[in-house]
């Protein structure tokens, strides 16, 4: 016994230390046999990141691992993905394991996860998984062939998604979170197969959608016949979201096409199964719901599924005299009637088409009724349809559980025809279409954490055209804003049904028209207590953008208009808005006691919002307009300083914030001003101030600036003034420089004084020219002008005031001996003794001239300087005497 026992250890330890070891004695064969057995199948780009083979995983099967595979298209599909998994699990009797390589192995389960599959078919019908290798010849013994045999007893796709696109038809589905699993007898002739699925399943046929992500599930028992390819349904049930289905009929696979022969219909007529058709967002709870009437929803689909055909099929959906309400809400929703059918009698995708003779309710006193239909649906679709009824908003949430961030009312009467083809709409030929009647909402109020304030709607009536939609009697307030719209709509069901922007003309006029009633409030941290108040700003969590969808015009035309601290009075104009971009057209206002003109546009079409206008500024009052604007401000800082009228054309353009304000650094463009008439205020800025200090010799409030002319350049943050010439009371100057838009300048000023400005202590060097001369005599004088315009730094020149003097006194006195003879001339250039009946002032020249050069300039320099400098001592003495 013991012997028995020692060798039953042994025999096991054996077997033991073999599974332990035929991980590592295998995996290499595997993976060559993996990667070989994709090679000689698939017509891909195939490859995985690692295999893993583990005996104890799913003991007594052994477990192969493949992670991280992934199927890359070859021609014509170059570089798409067909697949990407996460793993494939293959799970195997470890007695395969010990087959030689030529030998198949057989495959009993099959486990995919988290795997994508990428299906696409192009437009002339090429698709991206026929990507299997065509053999040669029949194989017609499947033992002898070396690889896998699938044999498959169970298999699992768990968390994974499948995307299906045929260009051709235009159809687009996606199925997400796809959860599935199947187990059945594959080598049996015929088995029965159970199947479980849940997923989400979206549907876009024809840029229409008809599911969005609904919930689907399916839990079917199917008899496999895999020699005649035939799956014929069992006992099985469906929901799509909530609503239940059951199937009688096959589905069968043909060499060339598909056969289907299906019949399913509502296993109650409860019209909660209507409830159950809308998404659960939506929908809510369900369960709580009290209903009466019917639901019902029955059909088959019937036929060949190939390149030309699709399925014969009946679908009804009908309700009668039905009723539901929320056991929360107060309002119920009666007399529901609907009939409808979708049909195709032919089995040709475009003969399919959807009747609604009847969709008729009714919330309290107010009745809705719709009827129409749908035909040629997969081309040229036709579209017939009427409403007619009044709904009051209010009482749809109060029957409804919409989730709204607002409340809903408001009255809405409708009572309109309309008849038209898809592609008169797409290539707007709006003759085709065919539209009549009238659209009214009255009481209607608004209210959004996007706007400040709440819009009210007093009326608002829309009238159908068969060629255009009139908008009439739109009279809204907000705020402090009213508004009365008026105008054409050429395209709504172009714009309704299609990608296309929505188009029209409108005529806008306001009494009263704040731009910040349209600007979302910030929270600010402001203390009741204090009784702040919340400031209008744009919050700059979300860039202001100009619609995309508008294509649009409309002629403006207000009172007053407020922009922030600006009123504009008598505005008119006309603004465009398409393409992300907004242009103004001779957009004018009265203000500042004068008049604006803009012209320019508005973009945000690109990822920085940029703009570009023309503005021109006619008799504007110089000190209301530079207190308020900010940009005048920034141009010309000195104008604070100035009282009276201005007119000035402004060219500019920039980047925006997000909140549509320039930014400043990056303002290009020029100015031209031309100052009508105004008087300086020296007190209003430092510089002034300074200037009018350091230049006590004149009096800048005799500043002249009547018809002034200056221009203006202005780039990266820098503005350029381009000289310019002025006059204070007989002294003529001219200005130029810089300064930017961080108050920094530089500038420089030359004046011409006249001489006789400078008092009488030059009389000793003045004396010497003749009357005349000295009315006529004038010194340039250089100011520089640095520093910043709150701290200026300002460097008046006297030195070179004196130089300059000097030697045009000097030059004045040589002009004036080349008059006197060449004679004369030569008697002072060689120093010779004049004859002593020369006149005085002649001798005062003899003894300038005997001098040197530089003696003579440095002893005129020396009467000059002291004279200024004593002038301006006087001047400053009786300015304080008085």
């Amino acid at each position: 016994m013991k012997k028995f026992l020692k060798i039953t250890g042994i025999v096991l330890g054996v077997i033991l230390l073999l599974l332990f070891l035929a991980p590592f004695l295998f995996e290499k064969q595997l993976k060559a046999l993996v990667q070989d057995t994709l090679n000689k199948n698939l017509n891909a780009e195939v490859a995985f990141n690692d295999i893993d083979l583990s005996i104890f995983r799913n003991f007594p099967d052994a477990t192969l691992g493949i992670e991280g595979l992934s199927v890359i298209n070859k021609a014509p599909f170059a570089g798409d993905t067909l697949a990407i998994s996460e793993e494939v699990i293959l799970q195997m009797s470890v007695k395969q394991l010990f087959k030689s390589g030529d030998e198949p192995k057989k495959i009993d389960v099959i486990k995919i996860n988290n795997t994508w599959l990428n299906i696409k078919v192009d437009s002339l019908g090429n698709n991206n998984y026929d990507i299997a290798i065509q053999q040669n010849a029949p194989v017609t013994d499947t033992t002898s062939s070396t690889g896998f045999s699938f044999d498959v007893e169970h298999y699992e796709i768990k968390n994974s998604r499948v995307d299906y696109h045929d260009e051709g038809a235009k159809l687009k589905l996606a199925v997400e979170d796809l959860n599935h699993s199947g187990t059945g007898d594959f080598s049996a002739r015929t088995s029965t197969l159970s199947t479980f699925s849940t997923a989400l399943v979206s549907l876009e046929m024809d840029s229409v959608n008809y599911l969005r992500r609904n919930k689907v599930q399916l839990e079917a028992d199917f008899e496999m016949d895999l020699e005649q390819m035939r799956y014929t349904f069992l006992e099985n049930e469906a929901l799509i979201n909530q609503l239940p289905l059951t199937f009688d009929g096959y589905v069968q696979v043909n060499e060339n096409n598909n056969e289907i022969d299906l019949r399913f219909k509502t296993p109650t007529s409860s019209f909660k199964n209507f409830l159950a058709v809308i998404p659960e967002e939506y929908s809510k709870n369900i369960e709580s719901v009290e209903t009466s009437g019917d639901f019902v929803v029955d059909g088959f689909l019937k036929g060949i599924i190939d390149d030309t055909y699709i399925p014969k099929m009946q679908i009804n959906i009908s309700s009668n005299n039905a009723a539901f309400k929320y056991p929360d809400l107060p309002k119920a929703v009666q007399d529901i009637t609907i009939a409808a059918v979708i049909n195709n009698e032919t089995g040709l995708a475009e003969d399919t088409y959807v009747n609604i003779d009847q969709l008729n309710f009714r919330i309290d006193q107010d009745v809705f009724r719709a009827n129409g239909s749908l035909r040629n649906i997969t081309e040229n679709m036709l579209v017939n349809m009427a409403l007619q009824g009044t709904i009051n908003l209010e009482n749809l949430t109060r029957a409804y559980p919409l989730d709204l961030e607002q409340d809903l009312n408001g009255i809405v009467t409708a009572d309109l025809t309309t008849s038209f083809d898809m592609n008169s709409v797409e290539t707007e030929q709006y003759q085709n279409v065919k539209s009549s009647g009238t659209a009214t909402i009255r009481n209607f109020s608004y209210r959004s954490p996007e706007i400040p304030n709440e819009i009210r709607l007093a009326t608002a009536q829309v009238k159908f055209n068969p060629a255009t939609v009139t908008l009439e009697n739109f009279a809204a307030t907000t705020g402090k804003t009213d508004m009365l719209v008026t105008g054409t709509i050429q395209n709504l069901m172009g714009y309704l049904f299609t990608d296309q922007k929505l188009k029209g003309n409108f005529k806008v006029q306001s009494n009263t028209f704040a731009v910040n009633d349209f600007m979302v409030k910030e929270t600010a941290n402001n203390d009741p207590s204090e009784g702040s108040s919340t400031p209008a700003v744009t919050t700059g969590e979300e860039a202001i953008k100009i619609p995309s969808f508008l294509d649009a015009t409309l002629d403006f035309s207000a009172n007053k208009v407020f922009y922030d601290n600006l009123v504009l009075e008598n505005t008119t104009g006309n603004l465009k808005i398409a393409n992300e971009a907004a242009t103004l057209t001779n957009f004018s206002s009265t203000i500042f006691g004068g008049n604006i003109l803009i012209n320019g546009l508005v973009s945000t079409a690109q990822e920085t919002p940029n703009f570009a206008m023309q503005l021109n500024l006619k008799t504007i009052d110089i000190a209301r307009a530079f207190n308020d604007m900010e940009l005048l401000r920034n141009l010309a800082p000195i104008a604070k300083a100035l009282q009276g009228t201005l007119t000035t054309n402004i060219d500019l353009r920039g980047n925006l914030n997000d909140d549509l304000t320039p930014q400043l650094q990056t303002l290009a463009g020029n100015a031209l001003a031309e100052i009508i008439g105004a008087k300086v205020n020296p007190g209003q800025t430092p510089l002034l101030t300074q200037l009018d200090q350091r230049l006590n010799f004149i009096d800048l409030n005799d500043l002249n600036l009547k018809d002034l002319e200056t221009k203006l350049i202005f780039n990266n943050g820098q503005v350029e003034v381009q000289p310019f010439d002025f006059n204070i009371k007989g002294i003529k100057g001219r200005a130029s420089g810089s300064h930017g838009f961080d108050m920094d300048m530089n500038y420089q000023v030359a004046m011409e004084i006249p001489a006789k400005y400078l008092g009488s202590q030059l009389g000793s060097t003045l004396a010497r020219l003749s009357a005349q001369d000295q009315e006529n005599l004038t010194v340039a004088l250089p100011v520089n002008i640095k520093g910043n315009f709150s701290n200026p730094s300002i460097n008046v020149n006297v030195q070179q005031a004196v130089n300059n003097l000097t030697q045009n006194i000097i030059s004045t006195q040589k002009d004036q001996l080349k008059e006197k003879g060449r004679d004369v001339l030569s008697e002072i250039i060689t120093g010779s003794k004049r004859d002593t009946t020369t006149s005085t002032n002649s001798t005062q020249q003899d003894s300038i001239a005997k001098k040197k050069p530089n003696e003579a300039v440095k002893e005129t320099a020396k009467d000059i300087l002291g004279g200024i400098l004593d002038g301006a001592r006087k001047k400053k003495d009786t300015t304080n005497q008085q």
